[in-house]
């Protein structure tokens, strides 16, 4: 989904509640104090790569470099990249400052919810986009939850929308004619007036 597509989705969303609520969401992404230390984690079975791709290109578009994530594998191949190759003892690892973004639209398996309690007790904060699981709500500090039965708003959508309202800037409102500025700025360089 493109940035257009995105702002698309937010107007046909403006008279719901998940415009305001997805951009609450990304606003606590961007608390993560360090590049690296947004911690982005699925399930063993669903692993959230695209929402990953999308956060690091909001990290290098908007230059917050904290937004720059770690994806967090459960099982990375031998041999893979560095940036594909984190395993899931990286939780253990979360202290202070740091981020867990749990990503789960399936209820999140009992290994998963320990994790997330060891990063809590280890001054991690905890965010969860998810499918209403009450377990991993009761765990994070802040949970933007999606349900199945939700017939205007789907899992997916909500990943966009909070990859991209995580890299909005805070003075603008993060409106896609800012965001495309920048993003022509920094293909074409500055504008010399005539």
């Amino acid at each position: 989904m493109d940035a257009a597509s995105v702002a698309f989705l937010r107007e046909a969303l403006s008279t719901t509640r998940w415009v305001e609520r997805t951009r609450e969401f990304g606003a606590r992404l961007r608390t993560t104090r360090s590049p690296g230390g947004l911690l982005v984690v699925g399930t063993p079975e669903v692993e959230p790569w695209h929402l990953a791709a999308h956060l690091d290109d909001e990290a290098r578009l908007s230059g917050l470099g904290q937004l720059a994530p770690t994806l967090v594998r459960w099982s990375p191949p031998p041999g893979a990249p560095a940036h594909l190759a984190v395993g899931i003892d990286r939780i253990q690892a979360a202290r202070r400052g740091e981020t867990l973004f749990v990503v789960a639209e399936d209820k999140a398996p009992a290994p998963l919810l320990d994790r997330v309690d060891d990063a809590r007790r280890t001054g991690a904060t905890i965010l969860a986009l998810d499918g209403g699981d009450p377990d991993l709500e009761g765990l994070a500090h802040d949970a933007l939850a999606v349900p199945p039965d939700e017939r205007l708003f789907t899992f997916d959508a909500a990943q966009h929308l909070v990859s991209m309202a995580a890299g909005e800037s805070p003075r603008s409102g993060g409106r896609l004619i800012d965001r495309l500025a920048r993003l022509a700025e920094r293909i074409t360089g500055p504008r010399v007036p005539d």
